[in-house]
């Protein structure tokens, strides 16, 4: 499918050819009739995109922290590595659009395939001829509305959840500052809710539009206007003021409350400049608000993510409701939006409308795109007879030979990667290109545009759609499954079964049903599985093990990780994906168990913290104890405190001995050092031993990896239960 895209290392936008996204349970895949585009947020992308690193650090001073941590850490080259990384990525561009449904997720309700919705979302109702977007995010379109007067329901939600914000109603008198593509729709929403407008803009075709549509528009000319504003409000003043321009100058603002009646709200809507005289708002104690989006709901993994809802009796309109005001107001006739459009282009010519707001060569207000019709149905094939099987023994003893079309010379074993995300291709891939695991054959992601950048970057042969289409690609022996924590055990199962060798990332389940599914396709298999588990891996680990194997009795480990706070809005908060305690925790019972050189026997977990983001995912802080089969002991202290010597230390003491492993960087028996060197937690040493048995080679502790992963599992259910 085709996609606009904006490179995020600069340059024009792009119409790029990427695979279909695949929608998740609370999602649902959109075959794409018309969007439209916002020219003033959209340009603020572009710009971004195309300003220095410095411009880009100041207006993502968060990330900028991110690489300074990441340098003390790792290195400056890692830093830089991370950096470049990031800017090898596109950015999906458009966030309101409507389209055919074309399959609809397991846990999304009132909406079937066939209907025509209106979909929104930033990274979801993209410009594209396929999306994947979550269910409160799309609204059914009434009959009689046009898809291309659908396509305008979320630009027309943004200003409409304003008016909800600043309480007005029929008779009441509203300014729109700014009579761009919001400033028009908020202007015509206003005066369909029964409130009387007025438009002021510097550009003359905006000012035309608005008065076509029944504004009183004027041109800012200082006092005259304000002169204006009071003849037509009865000397009252407006009852509020909505800001829709987009500018860094803070005049606009500062324009506000000399139009306003005493008590008055000005509502921010635009991205605009806000350095405040308080004088003047303080003088008529005006209130002062901020419209986020499309309303309640917007940015909340909750309710966009988790498909959760809220009581309409709680919260009228949400988001989801108020695009669904929209397709009724469009429905009556009390919005007309047809209009609005200057200019209209197929998505394959979607760079020359950029181009037209970059160069503002001509007057517009709204773009439009269009897309081709559904395509035909390829003719039917007969189905190919079924190959030869290869005799079972020999498969299992030697599985990377397989024959490319069942005969000929041994290749390499193609490597499928399911999934694109930055540890994929900042840690693990370098490391089966040092395994010489380079035979890269097919990628996918959810998304799909993020596939095909992977691909492009990576030098996979395909970009394909969904994972099913790397677990069946014929030339794929080796899947890498490096998912959302809650998609791997179903993955893993569904390639092993498949006769694939699986990489899969820790954890690899979040329940013991999950475990279980997962250890008997593995054992039905025959075929090698490895999880992500690699300090076992790393030469620290691997040189105390050494020097501790001959010491006779128990031993006692202490392992300590500060492991740093999870900032807002990462994936970590999200309930599906299991907390930190399953998704990392997991990695210090593994090591603990590899260091003790013991099955675990008992494992409990008491956790910490109190919740405060309130996601209620446990397991941010947490103390586990464990006691292994012959009598040695662990305590895994993790927490999320960030200091400045390191994230992991571990200490071990057996008999008369004291071993300490400083954060991967050095090993150290009695003071004595085993091993330094740069940070090295095992990736590449994994990966090694993954292709030697893969090949043939020494057997994997698979069982063992398995077993730690039961144990955290134990652990957090004993900390749920407080036992």
């Amino acid at each position: 499918m085709r996609q606009v895209v904006q490179p995020l290392a600069g340059g024009p936008v792009r119409v790029l050819d990427v695979p279909r996204p695949v929608p998740a349970p609370t999602e649902v895949l959109v075959r794409t009739l018309a969007s439209v585009l916002s020219p003033g947020t959209e340009s603020a992308v572009t710009a971004l995109a195309r300003s220095g690193l410095v411009a880009k650090a100041r207006a993502r001073p968060d990330l900028a922290r991110q690489v300074v941590r990441r340098a003390r850490a790792d290195g400056v080259a890692a830093a830089v590595g991370a950096v470049r990384s990031r800017l090898a990525g596109d950015i999906p561009l458009g966030y309101s659009a409507a389209g055919e449904v074309i399959e609809v997720g397991a846990a999304v309700t009132g909406i079937r395939p066939g209907q025509v919705v209106a979909t929104a979302g930033a990274g979801k109702a993209n410009h594209a001829e396929y999306q994947a977007v979550p269910g409160l995010l799309c609204a059914v379109v009434p009959d009689g509305v046009p898809p291309g007067d659908a396509a305008f329901a979320t630009l027309a939600a943004i200003p409409l959840h304003a008016l909800r914000l600043a309480g007005v109603g029929p008779g009441s008198k509203v300014v729109v500052i700014g009579l761009g593509l919001i400033g028009q729709l908020a202007a015509r929403l206003a005066m369909a809710a029964g409130c009387d407008v007025a438009g002021i803009d510097p550009a003359g075709h905006a000012r035309d539009a608005a008065r076509g549509s029944g504004v009183l528009a004027l041109e800012e000319s200082g006092e005259a206007t304000t002169q204006r504003v009071l003849a037509w409000s009865r000397g009252r003043g407006a009852d509020a003021v909505l800001v829709c321009a987009a500018t860094p100058s803070a005049d606009p603002v500062a324009r506000a409350p000399g139009l306003c009646r005493d008590r008055a709200s000005v509502v921010i809507v635009g991205d605009v400049g806000l350095r405040l005289d308080r004088a003047p708002f303080y003088a008529r104690e005006l209130s002062l608000l901020f419209a986020r989006s499309y309303g309640p709901g917007r940015h909340e993994p909750s309710y966009e993510q988790w498909g959760v809802d809220y009581p309409p009796g709680q919260v009228r309109w949400t988001e989801g409701r108020n695009l669904e005001a929209v397709l009724d107001l469009l429905a009556v006739g009390r919005l007309a939006v047809a209009d609005l459009v200057t200019h209209r282009f197929p998505i394959e010519d979607a760079a020359r409308a950029y181009e037209l707001i970059e160069r503002r060569s001509e007057p517009y207000l709204a773009i439009s795109l269009s897309y081709p019709g559904p395509p035909a149905a390829p003719p039917a094939r007969p189905a190919p007879a079924a190959p030869a099987a290869p005799p079972p023994a020999a498969e299992a003893a030697l599985p990377a030979a397989r024959r490319a079309a069942g005969h000929g010379p041994i290749r390499a074993p193609g490597v499928g990667w399911i999934g694109a995300g930055s540890f994929s291709g900042q840690t693990l891939l370098p490391a089966f290109r040092a395994a010489r695991l380079t035979s890269l054959v097919a990628v996918a992601s959810a998304s799909g545009l993020s596939a095909r950048c992977f691909a492009e970057r990576h030098g996979f042969t395909a970009a394909v759609s969904g994972a099913g289409a790397v677990i069946d690609h014929p030339e794929v022996d080796v899947v890498v499954v490096a998912t959302p924590h809650d998609s791997h055990a179903e993955l893993t199962a569904r390639a092993l079964a498949a006769g694939r060798h699986v990489w899969c990332e820790k954890p690899l389940a979040l329940s013991a049903d999950g475990v279980d599914s997962v250890e008997a396709a593995w054992r039905a298999s025959g075929r090698q599985l490895m999880i992500g588990f690699n300090r076992r891996w790393s030469p620290a680990v691997l040189a105390a093990a050494r020097a501790l194997a001959g010491v006779p009795g128990p031993r006692y480990v202490t392992y300590r990780v500060a492991a740093g706070p999870v900032p807002a809005g990462h994936w970590y908060h999200d309930r599906r994906q299991g907390g930190r305690l399953l998704g990392e925790v997991c990695h210090f019972v593994d090591t603990a168990q590899a260091l003790a050189g013991e099955p675990v026997a008992q494992i409990r977990a008491v956790l910490g913290g109190d919740d405060r983001d309130g996601h209620g995912v446990p397991g941010a802080d947490a103390a586990v104890c464990v006691r292994f089969a012959a009598g040695s002991l662990a305590v895994i202290c993790y927490g999320s405190a960030r200091l400045r010597d390191g994230k992991e230390r571990v200490e071990v003491m057996a008999g008369p001995h004291a071993l300490v492993i400083d954060d991967f960087r050095s090993a150290r028996l009695d003071g004595r050092v085993l091993w330094r060197g740069r940070r090295d937690k095992g990736h590449r040493a994994q990966a090694a031993a993954f292709a030697a048995a893969i090949s043939g080679g020494a057997a994997l502790p698979t069982a063992d990896m398995i077993a730690t992963m039961r144990a955290t599992i134990a652990a957090a259910d004993s900390g749920v239960r407080g036992d």
